[in-house]
């Protein structure tokens, strides 16, 4: 991606006394008194603000938080929680400034919050006369929030079409690289794993894969569904008969190219949805019609697992099936650890993708694990993310 980044503008002393203004995701979890359950968006955005204090800037930061109404604050929708935690990380104070849109004071040295971006009235529609009054705030503008670049908003759009210099952070420029190392100029083999309940949700991302890669790994309900499709029986496996054609479209362009979509030849049943149910290992040709396929079977693991041992870069997007009971999880365990293990380049995203990795312990043997999910897979999709163009338009003058 072409875009100008942050540490550039730090590489050539452009920060000193500069107004800066910083989008970042501090969507964080929360529990019903408000505190936080999860800071981990916090701590990722904390380097780009210390570069700009250390680089001599005055820095104001802001985020969306939660499902506000555009207009209507409430005291569950307030910034304040991430601002304290922001001080705390940072070792200074970090004031939460409200109703900042027509003016902020804030000097060089110093950080403030800007209250829940998305109680501004106009900032979902990308509004122009929003997006021009947030500019003349600033002397540059740094969007360091991946997980929202799919979307065309005010403060991830219009600001940096008006603000005088547009930078992407360094949260943002490292998912950029990654993103692009993993699809635009991969180490091959390329294999992607692509999961989830239903192939529709993912229809599109298949489809501009499979012109892409060559190993295309299913697993969940989509895998049942290509089961379908290879002439298989699934039972009462969760899966979408009416898209068993696109899925044979789907292996036919991957076989086109020599490539293609590993079909399991085993797989883990039960007669019921449950933690408790009882799972059995069958032949692919075995499913019977009361059946349920709730994960893919050793043997199938095991073939997989030594495909992506051999791959130069790995896209991973996904669990093999119900991981969240340990009985149905061993897929998803054997291919997590094939990642783990193997000595190509691997990209995670997603949120079970997250679970899976977090309950497998292998975060710090995946290359780079996506902050974004939304954006990571509109990414696969081949989409152009609104936020991400516009600073490129920028970094051409």
């Amino acid at each position: 991606m072409n875009v100008l980044t942050l540490a550039q503008l730090i590489a050539d002393n452009a920060l000193q006394g500069k107004r800066v203004f910083i989008r970042s995701d501090l969507n964080v979890p929360q529990d019903d008194a408000g505190a936080i359950t999860d800071d981990t968006r916090i701590r990722a955005s904390i380097p780009a603000i210390k570069m700009a204090l250390e680089a001599g800037a005055a820095v104001m930061v802001t985020s969306h938080l939660g499902r506000p109404i555009e207009g209507e604050f409430k005291p569950s929708d307030s910034l304040q929680p991430v601002a304290e935690r922001i001080a705390q990380l940072l070792g200074q104070s970090a004031e939460l400034k409200q109703n900042w849109v027509d003016g902020v004071e804030v000097a060089v040295g110093q950080v403030v919050v800007l209250e829940n971006c998305r109680v501004n009235k106009g900032e979902k529609k990308d509004d122009e006369a929003l997006a021009r009054k947030m500019a003349a705030l600033c002397d540059i503008y740094v969007n360091d929030a991946f997980g929202t670049s799919h979307r065309a908003e005010a403060t991830t759009h219009g600001i940096a079409k008006y603000a005088p210099i547009a930078v992407a952070g360094p949260l943002l420029a490292a998912e950029l690289d990654a993103l692009g190392k993993a699809l635009l100029a991969p180490k091959k083999p390329l294999a992607a794993i692509v999961a989830g309940s239903k192939v529709s949700t993912k229809l599109t991302i298949l489809k501009s894969l499979a012109d892409k890669v060559d190993q295309l790994i299913v697993g969940g309900g989509i895998a049942n569904t290509f089961m379908l499709a290879a002439g298989l029986p699934i039972g009462k496996s969760l899966a979408e008969p009416d898209l068993v054609e696109e899925a044979r479209s789907i292996m036919a362009k991957m076989m086109a190219r020599g490539a293609t979509v590993p079909i399991p030849t085993d797989v883990v049943c039960a007669k019921e949805f449950s933690k408790d149910a009882v799972a059995t290992v069958k032949a692919a040709t075995d499913v019977e019609a009361d059946d349920m396929i709730l994960d893919i079977g050793p043997e199938t693991a095991a073939a997989i697992a030594k495909q992506l041992l051999s791959a130069g870069t790995i896209v991973w997007n996904g669990p093999m099936g119900v991981f969240e009971f340990d009985q149905f999880g061993n897929g998803t365990k054997v291919l997590a650890q094939a990642i783990a293990d193997s000595d190509g380049f691997s990209i995670a995203g997603g949120g079970d993708t997250l679970a899976a990795i977090a309950k497998y312990n292998i975060s710090d043997k995946v290359s780079y694990i996506s902050t974004g999910g939304g954006a990571f897979l509109e990414f696969l999709e081949g989409k152009t993310l609104p936020a991400v163009a516009v600073l490129e338009i920028r970094a051409k003058g």
